[in-house]
């Protein structure tokens, strides 16, 4: 969904905010998804001319006793919180990107068996685009109730309701779970950090 046309990002999320409360939907409190990225340390890439691999160490609110470590185009580890010490012991082999750290922050709204998150994604001081995640509940097969998901969607993004995430393609009746989430947080990273210069906004 783009930023609103004349609108901030904040602005926009604030209109988004109040449709949510419009409809019905009741504050939950806050969020924070946060992403760091690393790149394969130089001196382990050999003199063939091997491309560095990147890896994204996240982290959720709603998992504060997780860390999350996702490969590009590879597997998600899931790993406790002490990961981020383990990083640092790492550093011959990964090394931290400098300036890389985006984290998107916002409100939790539940709207009877939904769970919605808002946020103003982040990289240091300015805000560079917009995250909204919605969660059904009752159900853990997420095609199961696409449909309805789309449905609700529909009820307050209107004309921007997205089509259904990459990452149902290739697990149409698997369980999601939180590393599904985290790869679609990384995905919208990533295309916030390649178009920096404009604000986007992404939803899962």
């Amino acid at each position: 969904m783009p930023v609103a046309e004349g609108k901030s990002v904040q602005q926009t999320v604030e209109l988004l905010t109040r449709k949510l409360e419009t409809l019905g939907a009741e504050k939950q409190g806050t969020f924070c998804v946060d992403c760091e990225t690393y790149h394969t340390a130089a001196s382990t890439l050999g003199s063939q001319g091997q491309a560095g691999k990147l890896m994204y160490v996240m982290h959720n609110s709603e998992y504060p006793l997780s860390c999350f470590a996702l490969f590009e185009n590879g597997p998600c580890l899931i790993a406790d919180t002490n990961f981020d010490v383990l990083m640092v012991k790492l550093k011959g082999f990964f090394q931290s990107a400098k300036a890389s750290k985006i984290e998107t922050r916002g409100t939790r709204y539940q709207y009877c068996d939904f769970l919605v998150k808002v946020g103003t994604v982040t990289m240091g001081p300015s805000a560079r685009g917009i995250s909204v995640e919605v969660e059904y509940g009752p159900c853990v097969v997420a095609s199961d109730c696409w449909n309805l998901l789309l449905e609700f969607l529909q009820s307050f993004l209107g004309s921007h309701t997205p089509g259904a995430p990459a990452v149902f393609g290739n697990r149409h009746d698997a369980v999601y779970g939180p590393a599904d989430t985290m790869v679609q947080y990384m995905e919208l990273f990533n295309k916030i950090r390649k178009q920096q210069q404009v604000p986007v906004a992404g939803i899962r």
